[in-house]
């Protein structure tokens, strides 16, 4: 490959890269990814031909282009679906298009920065837009693409400077944008530089915390979750729901806390039925602000040593509920205020962005005979949570009846219930129960349902007998990836459930009357395909933690995991240091006699032995060093070094070429350099081309003098007539 082809295929490799960045955030549609690529094509193939675009042309285009997408932008000519990716989508559709432009221009190296910059811009953009971890893997190949690039429009700027310096002499013969290429210096001078950017880059990179909403991504149509989660929901919607495989959360459960057997995430709790769908009767909020702590306290806990804590990733939702296992008691995140309304459900200020936060809930119950002997009747403000719609089927109050006729206590009658629906009903996600009141075709008629269907019957039936209930929706356990320790939970992992009241024990507690059909929703973890998967979701954990979402708060998260390692290799050197001089001090004794002659012996014994142990180990440490330093591979490198040196070294040559070569005399092919130097009658030219062959091939390095000599000779040749 010649250098120019070379040149150019790294160059629209980082194009690409810029383009496929976009692509990957859900930004652009097919039409615009495949017009894009076909002018990329085109371009390539147009590559110094007539066909080109001209300078002149290509600038007007560029400068016509702008005013005319901002017409675009002013009068909504573009339909992106929600106000939020309207600039995103504008932003990313004018960068290519200038780029194209000139892609199918006539290009000098003013023009290939040009088109580098909006291959930059593109990686900017997508970095807001996309929580992909396949942006990590573009990111790395446009950096490493584009550092080549660089370097070699560098070196190809040199170049033509240099034949414009000679008068177009230098690489007439032997001209280096005809002649093959070697390319693989470039790669890895790229790596080298990549590399010390990383190392001084990473530092800082975690030093400085990013906001949990992805910038202007937070609000992009190519990352939006359908989650269900309002103040009103209807008979069937979560089965639709759980049609679903999209990523809703992710759910890390810290181990300094207890880790419940049975999961929920707990999202919105509903009050009011009325035959079809549930809603809240008080939709009013209180405000809980961040104080001076970072913990914005929500609720009290009862028991410190049943506390979880829990760490949420959670994706852009429709409502802006806050996920946690109930109950929570604290949040703390990278916002200022929670809202909790009167049913325990949390909620964040603004809607529609990625965010992580960390919950303390309060797993604790009351065990079970506590809640048998809880006879407490309701008070006045709980009487909603036994409201029934007026036009109930009757049917269904009497069943209840049936079901719990011989329990004498609320957690007794809801056992019962929840047993009853757990082993004789069906479940499914199809929508089979319809009509007017759906709850009493799926009782008596269909027997099969989704959690809904489950939770709002036990819910209800319960109300029928007197027992304050209530709906709640929200998410199962998810799929647990043993490699990023999180809890991957799924739009299909959307489940509801039912609180039961205990107003003596002040307690809502959970019963889930779900058959285990419709509680068993985690993918499998065996296969190579599984297996693989798994590790696909640890490193969308991993990206979306460090670098989506690295708010202040990982970033003290890990300052913390740091000091605590830092501690801990402290004490572990002080425990390993005090044992050992402990063990010394008491050899010395044993020396001493202090324990008897015998005891003595030994202990000179043991030292003796120790000691001709540690001389052995040290004389086969010398033996591999210097076994080592005599293998060839150090004489290769060391050659190959060298000569990289010694090449770098021999510039003085090919100045003294230029000189002549302004004067008139130019090498021919079939001479040697000795040769021709001998040709041209210069003793000055003839010293330099001998230190230029004791130095080329005679592997030897230039002293200070000779290269101020060298110098000199260069000098007398520029000055001769």
């Amino acid at each position: 490959m010649t250098f120019e082809k070379f040149f150019q295929t790294v160059s629209y490799a980082a194009v690409f890269c810029g383009f496929l960045s976009l692509w990957i955030s859900g930004t652009l549609g097919f039409a615009v990814g495949g017009l894009f690529i076909g002018t990329m094509a085109a371009a390539w193939f147009l590559e110094g031909s007539r066909w080109q675009i001209a300078e002149r042309p290509g600038t007007a285009l560029i400068v016509l282009a702008i005013p005319l997408y901002y017409l675009a932008y002013k009068f909504r000519v573009f339909d992106f679906g929600n106000t939020a990716a309207v600039l995103p989508g504008l932003l990313s559709r004018l960068i290519l298009t200038l780029s194209a432009i000139k892609l199918l221009q006539k290009k000098s190296d003013r023009d290939w920065i040009f088109v580098y910059l909006m291959s930059f811009f593109q990686i900017l953009l997508a970095a807001g837009l996309s929580i992909s971890s396949l942006y990590l893997a573009v990111f790395v190949a446009y950096i490493f693409a584009m550092v080549c690039s660089v370097i070699l429009l560098e070196m190809r700027r040199t170049l033509k400077q240099l034949q414009k310096d000679s008068g177009g002499r230098i690489g007439s013969n032997d001209d280096d944008n005809a002649k093959p290429f070697r390319m693989r210096k470039i790669p890895a001078a790229a790596i080298v530089l990549i590399t010390l950017i990383i190392v001084f880059a990473v530092p800082m990179f975690f030093m400085l915390p990013r906001v949990g909403g992805a910038g202007i991504g937070g609000n992009s149509p190519g990352v939006h979750t359908i989650s269900g989660f309002s103040d009103s929901v209807h008979l069937g919607e979560i089965g639709r729901i759980q049609q679903s495989d999209e990523v809703v959360m992710r759910v890390r459960i810290e181990k300094n806390g207890v880790t419940p057997t049975d999961l929920h995430w707990r999202g919105v709790a509903l009050d009011t039925f009325d035959n079809t769908s549930w809603s809240k009767s008080n939709s009013g909020k209180e405000t809980r602000v961040k104080g001076d702590q970072e913990l914005i306290q929500v609720d009290y806990a009862t028991r410190a040593d049943k506390l979880a804590w829990q760490t949420v990733y959670l994706e852009p939702l429709d409502s802006p509920v806050l996920f946690a296992l109930p109950r929570a008691v604290g949040v703390q995140g990278n916002f200022p205020l929670v809202y909790r309304d009167r049913f325990r459900s949390l909620f964040f200020p603004t809607a529609s962005e990625r965010i992580s936060y960390r919950v303390i809930s309060d797993v604790s119950e009351p065990e079970p005979r506590e809640l048998r002997s809880d006879r407490m009747p309701l008070s006045t403000e709980d009487l909603n949570y036994l409201e029934l719609p007026p036009d109930l089927d009757p049917r269904i109050a009497k069943l209840a009846g049936s079901i719990t006729a011989n329990t004498s206590n609320r957690y007794d009658a809801a056992f019962a219930m929840e047993s009853y629906l757990r082993n004789n009903f069906g479940y499914t996600l199809e929508q089979k129960a319809a009509g007017d009141q759906p709850l009493a075709d799926f009782l008596f008629n269909v027997k099969e349902g989704h959690c809904e269907y489950f939770s709002t019957a036990m819910a209800v039936m319960l109300r029928t007998q007197g027992i304050a209930t209530r709906v709640v929706n929200g998410f199962q356990r998810g799929d647990y990836n043993e490699t990023a320790d999180v809890y991957v939970v799924r739009q299909k992992n959307a489940h509801s459930w039912v609180e039961v009241y205990f107003p003596g024990e002040k307690a809502w507690v959970t019963f889930d009357p779900t058959p285990i059909a419709g509680r068993d929703l985690t993918g499998s973890t065996s296969g190579i395909v599984n297996r693989f998967n798994s590790y696909m979701d640890a490193l969308e954990t991993f990206w979306i933690q460090y670098f989506v979402a690295f708010d202040d708060q990982e970033q003290r998260s890990l300052f913390t995991s740091a000091k605590r390692s830092f501690i801990d290799l402290q004490r572990n050197s002080a425990v390993y240091f005090d044992r050992t001089q402990v063990a010394i001090a008491k050899w010395w004794k044993d020396v001493r006699g202090d324990n008897g002659l015998g005891t003595s012996f030994a202990a000179v014994g043991w030292g003796v032995a120790y000691t001709a142990a540690a001389l052995c180990g040290l004389v086969l440490l010398v033996w591999l060093y210097r076994k080592v330093v005599k293998l060839k591979v150090w004489a290769w490198l060391r050659n190959r070094f060298l000569s990289k040196r010694n090449a770098s070294i021999v510039e003085f040559y090919g100045r003294m070429q230029a000189v002549l070569a302004s004067k008139g005399f130019i090498r021919e092919t079939h001479q040697t350099p000795l040769e021709f130097a001998f040709e041209l009658g210069m003793p000055d030219a003839v010293r330099i081309t001998e230190k230029y062959n004791s130095v080329r091939f005679g592997e030897k390095g230039l002293s200070r003098a000779e290269s101020e000599e060298i110098e000199n000779w260069l000098q007398a040749i520029s000055v001769e007539d």
